[in-house]
């Protein structure tokens, strides 16, 4: 069985998974802060 090439990505694409990670981490990180909140570590 012949092994495929790995295509490389363009720019565009790198960018929109670039962009995807960092609004996951956003959410992540907003959740996390509501959470903290919530159990009055800011306060």
């Amino acid at each position: 069985m012949a092994r495929k090439h790995k295509k490389k990505k363009s720019g565009f694409e790198r960018l929109t998974i670039f962009m995807a990670w960092l609004m996951a981490i956003i959410t992540l990180a907003a959740v996390l802060v509501n959470v903290l909140m919530g159990l009055g570590i800011f306060e």
